[in-house]
């Protein structure tokens, strides 16, 4: 379901080999979702946040040091939106991931899907331009 597309791309072989591997997480996600088998996932979910916080964080590292050396125009915007997709996956609360685990992953999945769609075509590809 989730996949790295040819209109994903920048045009930026790092940046794009980096976003493949968010959408590789976005895919374990869904499959968590939809996965009936599971009766808990609390574990499954603490962790994917973690490596999606993790993966995120070094990735906005490499792209706003790339836009640092283009010497990007927009890079302080990038800089707020990066930094509130981590502080984002900083207020999920653990406890309340376990009380209604089928509501936590369905929300993270649309924050995720949201801002590759949004993040990915609305402002990454902006920077190859």
């Amino acid at each position: 379901m989730y996949e790295m597309k040819d209109e994903y791309l920048t045009g930026i072989e790092q940046i794009d080999n980096e976003h493949k591997v968010l959408f590789e997480i976005a895919e374990e996600i869904y499959q968590l979702c939809v996965n009936d088998f599971v009766p808990d996932k609390y574990d499954h979910i603490a962790n994917l946040i973690q490596r999606l916080k993790d993966y995120a964080a070094m990735h906005f590292r490499n792209e706003e040091a790339y836009m640092e050396s283009i010497q990007y125009k927009r890079m302080f915007t990038q800089k707020i939106q990066h930094d509130n997709f981590i502080r984002k996956l900083d207020t999920m609360n653990l406890e309340v991931v376990d009380e209604n685990q089928s509501k936590t992953i369905e929300d993270l999945l649309k924050f995720v899907t949201d801002w590759m769609i949004e993040h990915i075509m609305e402002t990454d590809k902006r920077i190859a331009e």
